[in-house]
């Protein structure tokens, strides 16, 4: 009696619901993995004042940073500087290439590693305190740092440079609240995103059927949300360059963006180099086993296989009958 094909045989309804919490669990851990990362970077990375300054130094031998510390340290020392208009055009280039040249001593490297110290404590205590009112700090010691050395070099003028305790504006207070609530954020989001990614991978490789295509789609994905993280980067720092003023250094800029998130780029690197390694290794893995039994397997054309000798003792065993 003829009959139509064969339905598929669908799994048992357990199985179906473990196939499907597990995709589900593996896709928030790629999911949550470079935000992770992301959170941890800003939560802890940069709130560290020491690592912060240890990233920051290296770009006080940056020419385009030299370049733009130049102009601006220039200009409000000719701001301060009280001298006819007449003069200024002749003594402005003159204080700029002092400038220029004081950026390539001892002394500016160490007024700028104790700048950023400064600015950047002086920030982060406000972001970890209550107190309301906008973050200042007084670059006093750097002026008189620079005025030494200038004083030193024989400059003209430099010694009616003006050393003040001026409160110099770095956070507005309009944005203080907002951005205090976010940095809590951050701080909570740095280690919970993180953890949790890490969970639901265990989670969703516990739960699968198989768990060898679980681990490869886990490292595929964390492959993915490496790549992703890299290219957010990338698209970061064009934005960020994009939003610029155009009386603001944008190779200088550039430096400092590359240097911040340097740390960023290499976990996005490594994620990227881990998930494709584990991903190549569980395949090579499987495909070894698949091909060790196909290996092991005896030629059935060969005398001496079993189905030859069953064959010989049955063609034996007829003849004794006959």
């Amino acid at each position: 009696m003829p009959t139509g094909p064969a339905r598929p045989v669908r799994p048992p309804r357990p199985v179906r619901l473990r196939r499907a919490l597990s995709a589900l669990l593996i896709a928030l851990s790629c999911l949550l993995l470079p935000f992770g990362a992301l959170a941890a970077w800003a939560a802890y990375g940069l709130a560290d004042t020491g690592q912060y300054v240890s990233t920051m130094a290296p770009l006080a031998d940056d020419p385009d940073v030299r370049d733009a510390v130049a102009d601006t340290v220039g200009d409000g020392i000719m701001r301060e500087v009280d001298i006819g208009p007449p003069m200024q055009g002749t003594v402005a280039p003159f204080v700029r290439e002092a400038v220029r040249s004081f950026t390539q001593t001892r002394a500016f490297r160490l007024a700028w590693d104790a700048g950023n110290r400064a600015t950047h404590d002086a920030i982060l205590r406000a972001l970890q305190d209550e107190r309301e009112g906008a973050v200042t700090v007084d670059l006093a010691p750097v002026t008189a740092q620079v005025k030494d050395q200038l004083t030193q070099d024989h400059v003209p003028l430099a010694a009616r440079i003006p050393v003040q305790h001026t409160a110099v504006a770095v956070l507005p207070a309009a944005e203080l609240d907002r951005l205090r609530k976010g940095f809590h954020v951050l701080e909570v989001a740095g280690f919970w995103l993180p953890v949790s990614a890490v969970v639901f991978a265990a989670g969703g490789i516990a739960l699968a059927v198989r768990r060898r295509r679980a681990v490869t789609a886990t490292a595929l994905g964390t492959a993915l949300g490496g790549a992703l993280l890299g290219l957010a980067l990338t698209v970061g720092r064009a934005l960020t360059l994009a939003d610029l003023p155009s009386d603001v250094s944008h190779p200088a800029a550039a430096a400092v963006y590359d240097a911040l998130t340097s740390t960023l780029r290499t976990v996005s690197w490594l994620l990227l180099a881990l998930g494709l390694a584990v991903a190549a290794l569980t395949w090579l893995s499987g495909y070894v086993r698949r091909r060790r039994p196909a290996l092991h397997e005896p030629d059935p054309d060969t005398p001496d296989s079993p189905s030859l000798r069953a064959d010989s003792q049955t063609s034996g065993q007829n003849m004794t009958v006959l």
